[in-house]
């Protein structure tokens, strides 16, 4: 009887006990390093698909590995370490999130139309980012412009 008491009061105080937090989640890389290492080359991916479509099992499932990457780097770029702000960067990542989510389930479905149809969803999801955060993007001096200074 006394053993189950004590077991009943040491359940009791298990319960009461605040729950353990999770670490908190730390960047490896930096900015740059996550651009051009993960997010490049599988937004190409998702971009270039149409050059050459997956033609059997395994080139569906590495095509599916690199949408389900891409939609993970939004979650990435949304940490508190690595997020610019709580408005526009947010709204940014989830632009990429979106796309990439929609890429990881068409690959899932092998639905080639499906993919390439993103290839609008996904150049805005680049190009709004960059324009708020990247100073200099989309007013760098073209080829031709710089042979005329």
């Amino acid at each position: 009887m006394r053993a189950l008491v004590l077991l009943l009061l040491a359940g009791i105080l298990v319960a009461q006990a605040p729950p353990a937090q999770a670490p908190a989640a730390k960047a490896v890389g930096t900015m740059s390093e996550l651009m051009i290492d993960v997010i490049y080359p599988t937004s190409n991916a998702v971009f270039y698909l149409f050059r050459e479509p997956p033609k059997n099992e395994v080139e569906w499932e590495t095509f599916k590995t690199q949408a389900l990457t891409l939609a993970e780097s939004a979650n990435l770029l949304m940490m508190p370490s690595r997020a610019r702000d709580q408005d526009k960067w947010m709204a940014d990542a989830k632009l990429l999130w979106e796309v990439g989510n929609k890429a990881y389930r068409a690959a899932q479905a092998k639905n080639m139309d499906a993919v390439n149809a993103l290839n609008d969803e996904l150049n805005t999801a680049c190009v709004q980012c960059h324009m708020d955060y990247r100073p200099a993007y989309g007013r760098r001096p073209t080829g031709a412009a710089k042979q005329q200074k």
